[in-house]
């Protein structure tokens, strides 16, 4: 037995000095722990393999999809443990497509294994008539990694989480075994857990998701003032439409209203494709330049502002057949293409030219929109009475986003909390993405005002983080907001899948998951 074993242990056994980046690639870790091995397991059986390989060898697993983290959280805080990545690009089987009924009568459903995107899937289904409806996100994210996380696209209308879209999940444990969880099969808790589990349950290995009708959709975009937004009906705003969202260009004291929903498919010959990241050589250079710049003038962020909401006034829409640009809106086209769109063929997107970023995002009742809001403007008007203007640096302004509410042990959507706070109407995130500079010690223009804003919302408001779009300081800073009951019961579930911390991260000790 012990000679069958070795060649699987002998990858483990030597600790090399490999590294695991988020997708901005070298030079931003995402795990800080000693890697031992990354494997590309190509079926869930070598998964598992590796899984109890693994566990004879005393290392802890980390599964990796196509990254959605900024931040050194996907790995335990340890030193010297070492950690086995597991990728999952390979699993990427499509099965047991059922579709929905006719003219969208109830939906039909599909299997994704967990290494599959949203653009893979969205591609596959539309070539026979479907679609994943609103419970989608990035087209770089997988379906593995996106329940894990507790993604989302943006409705106060629609089940727009990832999660609320799903009817099951698959997850390998700590024994290497498969345990399927089905929502709404009386296993309430262990999918309460499952739904934004952050791995510390086992590797998520597939994902039965329902399927709807494909559908074609507009997309509209309104400039506003910003006292119309900071004092009209936010909620009003978002909820009658599919899918919507603000961008907020704090300089400039105006926002982009954008929203979305369904039109006839009948009605329109055009297909819209909207760029999601990408950008040309040329305008990346440009953008790096005037950005790094700003490190050190505050004139060079103005600039860029200005820029960057010109050029997100227009449509970021090309035609999907012809790859012409169009010009006005309202922009018409398939779900997901408007929705979510992706990279436009002859561009990359813009972290693989060196504009990197840094995040905030933290969720809020949409109760508090609007205090939570005037909240940050005044953190704005406080460095302005210094003399100080500050900026979005990111090219589509500070992304306001929305969320139904979903019940769940750590979601940003989950209700009926210890906080009192009346979280049924929904979420609403607040998500800075901001540039980090190039130069000198790659701390922003008026770096502490960041951490004065997050320390200000954390501390003053009943509020969530993303997971993986926040810094171990924000993260352990917002523990005080969340429900110990909740995180208490979580807990429990995650011992009977990982009774012994395997798949341990920092966010889970964090959390206190772990003596």
């Amino acid at each position: 037995m012990t000679s069958l074993l070795l060649p699987l242990l002998l990858p483990l056994l030597t600790t090399a000095a490999l590294t695991l980046n988020t997708f901005d690639g070298p030079g931003f870790p995402s795990c800080l722990a000693p890697i031992s091995a990354i494997h590309t397991p190509p079926s869930i059986p070598a998964l598992q393999s590796l899984i109890r390989t693994a566990a004879l060898a005393g290392h802890r697993v980390r599964a990796a999809g196509a990254g959605h983290s900024w931040y050194d959280t996907q790995c335990s805080s340890s030193t010297t443990t070492p950690t086995v990545i597991l990728r999952t690009d390979a699993l990427t089987a499509i099965t047991d497509l059922s579709l929905p009924g006719a003219k969208g009568e109830g939906a039909g459903s599909v299997v994704v294994e967990a290494g599959v995107t949203f653009f893979q899937l969205a591609a596959h289904l539309h070539e026979r008539g479907a679609s994943v409806g609103y419970a989608l996100t990035n087209w770089n994210i997988t379906f593995g990694g996106a329940v894990a996380m507790g993604a989302h696209r943006s409705s106060l209308r629609e089940a727009s989480m990832v999660a609320d879209g799903a009817e099951g999940v698959e997850i390998v444990d700590a024994s290497g075994g498969r345990r399927w969880v089905e929502r709404g099969d009386g296993s309430g808790e262990e999918w309460a857990a499952a739904s934004t589990s952050l791995g510390l349950l086992g590797v998520i290995v597939r994902v039965r998701l329902r399927v709807w009708e494909d559908a074609k959709v507009f997309a509209m975009q309104k400039t506003l003032e910003e006292k119309e937004v900071l004092d009209g009906d936010i909620y009003g705003m978002i909820a009658p439409y599919a899918t919507a969202n603000l961008w907020w260009w704090p300089y400039k004291r105006k926002f982009h209203h954008r929203y979305y929903d369904v039109v006839p498919t009948n009605s329109t010959p055009q297909e819209g494709f909207q760029n999601t990241f990408s950008v040309t050589e040329l305008e990346a250079i440009a953008a790096r330049t005037l950005l790094d710049s700003g490190k050190y003038l505050a004139t060079s962020n103005m600039l860029a502002e200005e820029i960057f909401f010109g050029l997100w006034s227009k449509p970021n829409f090309r035609d999907k057949r012809t790859n012409e640009h169009l010009e006005a809106w309202p922009v018409y086209g398939w779900n997901y293409d408007v929705l979510i769109g992706g990279l436009y063929p002859d561009q990359k997107p813009e972290w693989e030219y060196g504009l990197h970023g840094l995040t905030l995002e933290l969720a809020f009742p949409v109760t508090m929109a609007n205090r939570m809001l005037k909240r940050v403007r005044a953190l704005f008007d406080e460095e302005l009475r210094k003399g100080i203007v500050m900026t979005s640096t990111y090219r589509s302004g500070i992304n306001i986003k929305f969320g139904k509410a979903y019940f769940d042990l750590l979601g940003q959507g989950t209700y009926n909390t210890s906080d009192g706070a009346d979280w049924s109407k929904g979420t609403i995130m607040f998500d800075f993405p901001t540039f980090r500079p190039n130069v000198g010690d790659n701390k922003r223009f008026n770096e502490d005002f960041y951490h004065n804003l997050a320390n200000a919302l954390i501390d003053e408001f009943p509020c969530r983080p993303h997971w993986t779009k926040n810094s171990r300081e924000v993260l352990a800073r917002s523990v005080k907001n969340l429900d110990p009951n909740h995180l208490r019961r979580f807990n429990e579930v995650r011992k009977r899948f990982d009774p012994d911390g395997m798949f341990r991260s920092a966010v889970g000790e964090i959390l206190g998951f772990y003596d």
